[in-house]
């Protein structure tokens, strides 16, 4: 008698809670259940004003709820299934891979859900668009609306950060020219240090001139003119 190709599904681990909520649809009754609990959920939600919370903690619950439907969707079962020669021969090995799988598989999305935080600085942004939010609740001014010509709109749009860079350009002209007051200070300062240099390197060459002009008229003397002047 010939094998069937398909595996024997006895052999097959059975199905876990997670594999049959992933894998199978919900029958009548799970729908009607369903319905009632989302009734009974939309009435404790009425009853309870729940404010909005805050963005990086449901970003991080939303990561966390996908994390766990990857997971649940690399279940032993569907494993097990895909690897069934393996698994009927070494079942034990089977288990320990799928175990060491499911945790590289984890590590693995929680590391590049960490580094794509860190890289477009999620959690600043998402902390600065709950307290924009928060300012925006106690702010009675109206909100801002086109009105409808462009050059308007596009003139209130622009001219606050044209005010905010004159104020700029007017704080970094006022710093250049304390600067440069005292740039010039020092080179004032400098031309005196070096004008007095100048005076004093004269000075000397005035003294050394006359110290040599005397030791020539010394040296042109002869002896006997010495000793006729004794």
């Amino acid at each position: 008698m010939e094998e069937s190709a398909e595996p024997d599904r006895r052999e097959i681990p059975a199905k876990t809670d997670d594999d049959r909520s992933v894998e199978e649809p919900a029958g009548p009754a799970d729908v009607s259940g369903q319905s009632s609990d989302q009734n009974n959920s939309t009435e404790n939600k009425t009853d309870v004003v729940d404010p909005l919370g805050n963005r990086l903690k449901l970003f991080n619950k939303v990561m966390e709820k996908s994390l766990q439907r990857v997971i649940a969707d690399a279940s032993f079962h569907r494993f097990a299934k895909t690897f069934h020669p393996f698994y009927k021969l070494k079942p034990q090995l089977t288990k320990d891979i799928h175990k060491k799988f499911v945790s590289e598989l984890q590590t693995s999305i929680q590391d590049d859900i960490t580094q794509i935080m860190e890289e477009g600085n999620l959690q600043c942004k998402l902390e600065e668009l709950d307290r924009l939010e928060e300012e925006s609740k106690d702010s009675k001014d109206p909100a801002w609306r086109p009105s409808g010509v462009p050059e308007q709109d596009l003139g209130s749009f622009v001219m606050p950060y044209y005010l905010q860079q004159r104020e700029y350009l007017r704080r970094e002209l006022k710093r250049l020219k304390k600067e440069n007051a005292a740039l010039a200070q020092r080179v004032r300062a400098g031309r005196e240090r070096i004008t007095q240099t100048e005076q004093l390197i004269a000075s000397g060459v005035e003294e050394w001139r006359a110290s040599t002009s005397t030791l020539n008229a010394l040296a042109s003397l002869s002896p006997m003119q010495d000793f006729d002047t004794l």
